[in-house]
């Protein structure tokens, strides 16, 4: 049985410098990507 385990491609959310645009970038396309997944599954478990 796997366990599921989520890994950014980012090293370091929440340093002392800012991010940088391409920090950015992947960040939200990650959390677009959550958002997109959640809705589908929660349209699967209504439609069931």
């Amino acid at each position: 049985m796997k366990t599921k385990k989520l890994d950014l491609e980012i090293d370091t959310i929440g340093g002392l410098s800012s991010l940088t645009l391409a920090e950015e970038k992947a960040l939200s396309d990650f959390f677009q990507k959550k958002k997109e997944i959640k809705k589908k599954t929660e349209k699967k478990k209504l439609n069931a």
